[in-house]
């Protein structure tokens, strides 16, 4: 061997010697790379083979491809539940590798933007984790990049532009996270791209211009975002290799354009936006189309013949557009339809025939249209696919065909509200796939047929509002997987069947409105899952399982009309999730604060007409979501706790006949939204808290039955939205309070009736217009019946009766029937009282400086009586005129004093009454000492009654005695005989 090839040699073995040695150092950086990303995860369990023992046979670890230069070139760990980010990935050590799989994994934060030290990389998939922050614009520089997938992420903020610089992206997916509209303008063409999907993210606008430039794209996904405006015209010459269009629930807008028909789509999906104008009939000539979606525009119009063209058509969905023809038999030459939707629309007419052409049916559903006539038997002959059949709100009729009982893969059967009639078949039974059956709101007739029990796969059974009687077959309890049972509001009858206990999976019961009896199983409810119960409107009778409540899930017990009795279930009281309970109804007894607890959801209570007896807890103060409360009809003692103030979203409470006593809390004011306090026929004491002024939204008020005292509290007048106000038979005194009137919406009833009220009935309360019924009896009310009440014309019922009220009473229907007795003062056109001559008003105000002569027909002998008694009338009242002003008081009490006379007395109101306070329509005649007029009293006595006006000072001068006793003579020569007062 020669120097020469010596040195060569020698060469060549460092050379070799050298990469050798750069290669091994390359390996080790890669596996040290991945170790020290491995340390930063938790609990890595799928990476267990990635390990330093390992570490110089890393192409061997999972998940990792090497080359044969033994340089990691692939890392795939999808679906590997890898738990922590990527930032101690060192992405420049992986400078060989080419497709990255991470995804399926809870990796989060952000994503790297030195992922570009990983040039070479052809694929990168970190789809479906949570990374959030933004899309790093620096992936725009993996310029070998084919196919990206970030979907299903939290990321961020604006879609890169960078991102449109990747030259040989074929496949690029961004769908279902956050992002936001970018710049557009700034995208280059991506002349690679076949699949973009951007579907569920935040973008906007209108349809994405530099889309139009992607010329090899073939898929196009833009659905769930908020984009607008029209589909481009050009979309068609721009993408002539388009298959796949989905536009879905966005906002796009305008009519669908025709020119779409060119395109050799074969799913066009443009539901849920703004499209009107009809269905394009010439989209029936897009020969390679096998799905359409238009649902959800408003559209209108018909179904297009030319739809029956699409031989290839497998999925129809064209609900909700408002299409108002019938269903073109010529969908059934779409002999490859599987799925057919057409709910939501005003069709009308029956099935076509045609349709039982459609052998591969699957999933058929016309709900919610107009549609009519009997179900054909061919169509389950020929459907034998079938696992979803949905004709819900129709008005189909008939029977239900024996062939249903052929289409065994069936799923879901849903036939309710219709006008089906006759018994359910028993073929029913054959569907043991079923998993929903809903015959509600039918006609259905006779028994539910015992091989229902077959269908052990069936989670919700519901058959209500039918008119099915016998008993419930026991098979029942076979069909192991039911959830729910719902059979109310039919003319079942008997017993509940035990076996229904048998099903564990149960918790929804419903049997309300039926004619069961009986007791329910003991045993009901020991699988711990029942949620909502309903056994209301029957005859069932016994205590309530003790069971029924096990598990403490139950949100809904309606159980009332019906004669249970007992105690109620121990478990109810730690049921914390109770939403609505009605009792009431029935015979429940034990005591009420052991049979409830804090219940904070608690909405709905009605356990009224029981015999529960026990004290209020303080408990209830916390069941803050109470809507309605009605304990009424009980036996319940104690106090009304002041807690109830806490339950600030009660818009009714009603405690009514129990053994309440104590005062009223005045807490109860902060009941904001009541609406209705019922706390009648207890043994209340105390004031009406004034503070119930402030329950604007107060409708009803009755507080009657009780011993509540004090004043009628004047805020009450504040209630504005009060309809109804009852404060019977208590205790309370005082007047009426004339801001009553103010309670201008009153309509139903004011009753003060059985009370200690005094003084006069307010004038105030003829602003009343609406009230239908008044009751002020049995008070000391006194004065008279103000006439501005016979403006009130809702008035049907009145009672006056048992006060001490004098005058007329107002005119009107409800007054002329109204209830007067135990009043002897009073006067006017009703049953048991005397006429009054004429109805009248007011108490008039007197003149200081009036003298009344009253002329009443007697013998003259008394002439010279009367004539002595003026005198001394006129001296009296001059030397009043010198003492200091009346007092109110004395003055009520002279202007109501008697005047004695041989045929009867009377007051002085009387003769204002009968005057209608000296209206001139009753003047007989004038004289030199003054007016002349006649009055009729209610007894039947006329007299004449002469009004004088003295100066101030009192003095009569000589020439008008004179006058005066004239005038007394000329009467008495009519035969009239006088009285004066003054």
């Amino acid at each position: 061997m020669t120097s020469i090839q010596f040195q060569i040699q020698l060469f060549i073995f460092i050379f070799i010697f050298i990469s050798s040695l750069s290669l091994n150092c390359h390996a080790k950086t890669e596996a040290e790379a991945l170790l020290n990303w491995k340390s930063s995860l938790n609990n890595p369990d799928s990476l267990n083979s990635w390990n330093l023992t390992n570490s110089t046979n890393h192409c061997h670890w999972f998940g990792i491809t090497c080359n044969s230069a033994g340089s990691i070139i692939e890392l795939n760990l999808p679906n590997c539940n890898l738990n922590g980010n990527l930032d101690e990935l060192d992405f420049s050590s992986l400078s060989n590798i080419t497709k990255l799989n991470i995804s399926n994994s809870v990796l989060i934060g952000s994503i790297p933007g030195n992922i570009s030290a990983s040039s070479k990389l052809t694929s990168l998939d970190l789809s479906s984790n949570t990374f959030n922050g933004t899309v790093p614009p620096e992936i725009g520089q993996l310029t070998n990049l084919v196919d990206l997938r970030l979907y299903n992420n939290n990321m961020v903020g604006e879609l890169p532009y960078q991102l449109s610089h990747l030259p040989k992206v074929q496949h690029f997916d961004l769908s279902s996270n956050y992002l936001e509209t970018p710049d557009f303008s700034k995208f280059k063409a991506m002349l690679s791209l076949t699949y973009l999907s951007l579907f569920l993210n935040s973008f906007t606008l209108e349809f994405p211009s530099f889309i139009l430039n992607c010329t090899n794209l073939t898929f196009i996904d833009l659905s769930q975002n908020n984009f607008s405006g029209p589909i481009p015209d050009n979309l068609v010459t721009s993408l002539v290799n388009l298959q796949y269009l989905n536009l879905s629930s966005n906002s796009f807008q305008g009519l669908i354009p025709v020119s779409l028909a060119k395109l050799k789509l074969r799913a066009l999906r443009l539901g849920a936006n703004l499209f009107t104008g009809g269905i394009p009939p010439i989209l029936g000539s897009i020969s390679t189309l096998q799905i359409l979606e238009l649902y959800n525009n408003s559209l209108g119009g018909s179904i297009p013949v030319s739809l029956g063209q699409l031989k290839l058509l497998e999925h129809i969905d064209i609900k909700f557009l408002g299409l108002n023809s019938t269903i073109p038999s010529e969908l059934g030459q779409c002999t490859n339809l599987n799925y057919f939707e057409l709910s939501k629309n005003e069709l009308t007419g029956n099935f076509p025939p045609s349709f039982a052409n459609l052998t591969k049916m699957r999933e058929f559903g016309i709900s919610s249209n107009s549609l009519s006539g009997e179900l054909s038997p061919d169509l389950f002959k020929n459907w034998p696919e079938l696992i979803s059949f949905q004709i819900q709100n129709n008005s189909f009729s008939g029977k239900i065909p024996p062939e249903i009982g052929l289409v065994t893969k069936l799923n879901i059967l849903y036939l309710f509200s219709n006008n089906f009639s006759g018994p359910i078949p028993r073929e029913i039974g054959n569907l043991a796939s079923l998993s929903q059956l809903d015959l509600s709101a039918n006609s259905f007739s006779g028994p539910i047929p015992s091989t229902i029990g077959n269908l052990k796969n069936l989670l919700s059974l519901a058959l209500f509002q039918n008119i099915l009687s016998g008993p419930v077959p026991p098979e029942i309890g076979n069909m192991t997987s039911l959830a729910v049972l719902d059979i109310n509001t039919n003319q079942l009858q008997g017993e509940l069947p035990s076996s229904i206990s048998q099903l564990k999976n149960l918790s929804y019961l419903s049997v309300f409105t039926n004619k069961f009896t009986g007791k329910i199983a003991s045993s009901l409810g020991q699988n711990g899952l029942l949620n909502n119960v309903s056994f209301s409107n029957n005859s069932f009778s016994g205590e309530l399982p003790e069971s029924l409540c096990n598990g403490f899930k139950l949100q809904f017990l309606t159980v009332n009309t019906n004669n249970f009795s007992g105690q109620l279930p121990s478990c109810l009281r730690n049921c914390t999730g109770l939403t609505r309970v009605r009792l009431e109804g029935n015979h429940f007894t034990g005591d009420i604060s052991e049979a409830f607890g804090v219940h904070p959801e608690l909405i709905y209570l009605d356990i009224s007409g029981s015999s529960l007896t026990g004290t209020l807890s303080t408990d209830w103060g916390q069941c803050t979501s109470l809507q309605l409360l009605r304990l009424d009809g009980n036996s319940i003692s104690g106090e009304i706790p002041k807690e109830f103030g806490n339950l600030t979203n009660l818009e009714e409470l009603s405690l009514a006949s129990n053994l309440l006593s104590g005062e009223i809390p005045s807490e109860l004011e902060n009941l904001t939204s009541l609406g209705i306090l019922n706390l009648k026929s207890n043994s209340l004491s105390g004031k009406i808290p004034s503070q119930f002024g402030g329950l604007g939204k107060l409708t009803r008020l009755s507080l009657s039955g009780n011993r509540v005292s004090g004043d009628i509290p004047k805020e009450l007048g504040d209630l504005k939205n009060l309809l109804l106000l009852d404060l019977s038979r208590n205790e309370l005194s005082g007047t009426v309070p004339y801001q009553l009137g103010n309670l201008v919406y009153l309509q139903i009833l004011l009753d003060l009736s059985s009370n200690e009220l005094s003084g006069s009935i307010p004038s105030n309360l003829a602003k009343l217009t609406s009230l239908q019924k008044l009751n002020v009896s049995h008070n000391h009310l006194s004065g008279q019946i103000p006439e501005s009440l016979m403006s009130m014309s809702s008035l049907d019922i009145v009672d006056f009766s048992y006060n001490n009220l004098t005058g007329a009473i107002p005119t009107g229907k409800a007054f002329q029937i109204g209830s007067y007795e135990g009043n002897s003062g009073l006067c006017g056109n009703a049953t048991g009282l005397l006429s009054c001559g004429s109805s009248s008003s007011g108490h008039g105000s007197h003149n200081n400086h009036t003298v009344l002569i009253i002329a009443i027909v007697i013998p003259v002998v008394g002439l010279l009586v009367l004539v002595a008694t003026l005198v001394t009338i006129i001296i009296v009242s001059r030397r009043r005129k010198r003492q200091a002003t009346e007092t109110e008081s004395s003055s009520i009490e002279a202007s109501q004093s008697l005047i004695w006379e041989r045929e009867g007395k009377f007051t002085f109101y009387d003769i204002i009454n009968a005057t209608d306070n000296f209206n001139q329509v009753f003047c007989i005649g004038k004289g030199g000492f003054g007016i002349v007029y006649k009055a009729e009293l209610s007894t039947g006595q006329v007299v004449a009654v002469k009004r004088l006006n003295l100066s101030d000072d009192g003095d009569i001068p000589e020439v008008n005695k004179k006058s005066f006793l004239n005038e007394i003579q000329m009467l008495t020569e009519r035969e009239l005989r006088e009285s004066v007062i003054r």
